[in-house]
């Protein structure tokens, strides 16, 4: 049996998934419970309420999921140490005047 360390990224992208599905539970929930455009009465309502409910779970999971992952790998290299001196900015953009330019059209003969 391999005892291999798991990579600190795998680790990171579960517990994002977890905390994602969280969010989206709760985020269903109170959807369900303030009857937002009626979608809880909908459900509720429907004889197939509990399916509806875990697709719409699983479906707003996969979106906070990806969220909190994104998130997360955006921050990563941002510390408080950083000192840019750029702060940001970009390198200036010289823009030339345009140059109207001649281009030579022959007449079309008249018939």
């Amino acid at each position: 049996m391999s005892t291999q360390k798991t990579p600190d990224l795998i680790k990171i992208y579960i517990k994002s998934c977890l905390f994602g599905f969280f969010l989206a539970a709760v985020f269903v929930g109170a959807i369900m419970w303030f009857d937002v455009a009626g979608i809880g009465g909908l459900i509720m309502g429907s004889d197939i309420g509990i399916m509806a409910t875990l697709v719409f779970w699983v479906l707003n999971g996969i979106v906070f999921a990806g969220v909190q992952f994104s998130i997360v790998i955006m921050t990563m290299g941002k510390t408080d140490d950083d000192d840019d001196d750029r702060r940001g900015r970009m390198m200036p953009i010289f823009r030339q005047d345009p140059i109207a330019i001649p281009i030579p059209v022959d007449k079309p003969k008249r018939r």
